[in-house]
């Protein structure tokens, strides 16, 4: 039930969140919400690649959002075991399951440029 780029590359898998965080409102960010409770529920690190970072705010305050809401999760070869896959996936179930409970976020201060490197965020 996790929706994932197909085929996966030999660095990394692409989650897609939305089949993660289906009822999450994009405006809350689902890839970087999916981030978020990785790290929270396993200690796994992801990079968010969506709304964040190729999205922005216009000058009017209205915001534009990206067509994919997607978490990669980088995967080094020769460097992880089949129980840290094993580990992975686990994680990734358990952050499914409780999807109805995970808070997005909301973009509370952003630089002109680069915003998903600096910007502040707070929950939704």
């Amino acid at each position: 039930g996790v929706g994932f780029v197909k085929p996966t590359g030999g660095h990394a898998v692409y989650i897609d969140a939305k089949t993660v965080l289906p009822d999450m409102p994009i405006e809350h960010y689902p890839a970087w919400a999916l981030c978020n409770a990785l790290y929270l529920e396993g200690g796994i690190r992801g990079v968010e690649i969506g709304s964040v970072m190729f999205g922005k705010r216009l000058p009017d305050g209205t915001e534009t959002y990206h067509s994919m809401e997607l978490v990669r999760l980088a995967f080094p070869r020769r460097m992880y075991t089949q129980s840290h896959f094993d580990y992975a996936a686990e994680v990734i179930a358990e952050v499914k399951e409780k999807a109805a409970s995970i808070r997005g976020v909301r973009i509370a201060k952003q630089p002109q440029f680069l915003r998903h490197f600096t910007c502040e965020c707070v929950w939704a």
